[in-house]
């Protein structure tokens, strides 16, 4: 009798049309997603750990130190400033993370104007991190004044995939790739942001009685927000 009734019990969780899991499909797809993208990110910082690794004790082209290529400010030109910028684009970035949480709260009350409010403090939030991060670029690109003089002579100015002013080129090529994967992530959450707040002003979750589709965009929100804490601190601070 113990093993029909538990035989019972399986059939009723898993014979379709009720959830085993208290989680809609939805938001269990995207955490499956989020998962996956986590281990492309993982590899990648991984790779830049072990190549950097591989430079340690290099002389003619050692490892930059961060706070000397990433010094530059918007309209401080010439001042000295390590870090600060961006540490301004990480705040940016937490705090568009504080108005997603404000946002997803509201929406489970249902209150559409506070969901509209929050959602485009979020989206300007991940627009200006976008143009940081553009600004940035290109700095690196354009480089320093005095620029690098190389063994035959010739000097060169700024990093791109083919060369490096601060040192080894793979540290240049790592950076456009990590940070520039990190951005385009960025990106598509704005987009996705945007999509959502027009469903959000055109009344579409209050005809569901749900803002599920705000908590899921959330939480690829959420999980770009922790991965820039990761790039951050691997490429910039360490």
């Amino acid at each position: 009798m113990a093993n029909t009734a538990t035989l019972t019990d399986r059939r009723t969780q898993w014979g379709g049309g009720k959830s085993p899991f208290n989680i809609s499909y939805g938001k269990l797809m995207m955490w499956i997603f989020l998962v996956t993208d986590a281990f492309t990110f993982s590899s990648l910082l991984t790779a830049y750990g072990f190549i950097r690794h591989s430079f340690s004790g290099n002389t003619e082209t050692p490892w930059p130190s961060p706070d000397v290529v990433f010094n530059h400010f918007p309209f401080l030109h010439g001042v000295h400033l390590p870090l600060m910028f961006v540490s301004l684009m990480t705040f940016i970035l937490i705090f568009s993370s504080v108005t997603m949480v404000l946002a997803v709260e509201a929406g489970h009350r249902m209150a559409k104007k506070e969901v509209v409010k929050y959602m485009f403090y979020t989206i300007l939030g991940g627009l200006a991190f976008l143009g940081c991060q553009a600004w940035e670029w290109t700095q690196f690109i354009i480089g320093s004044e005095q620029g690098r003089t190389l063994a035959d002579g010739t000097i060169i100015h700024g990093a791109n995939l083919a060369i490096n002013e601060y040192g080894p080129v793979a540290f240049a090529d790592l950076f456009f790739i990590v940070t520039g994967f990190h951005g385009f992530h960025v990106f598509s959450g704005v987009v996705l942001n945007i999509i959502i707040l027009f469903q959000t002003m055109d009344g579409v979750f209050e005809k569901r009685g749900h803002y599920e589709m705000v908590e899921k965009v959330g939480l690829y929100w959420h999980f770009v927000d922790l991965v820039w804490v990761f790039v951050f601190t691997f490429f910039y601070l360490i």
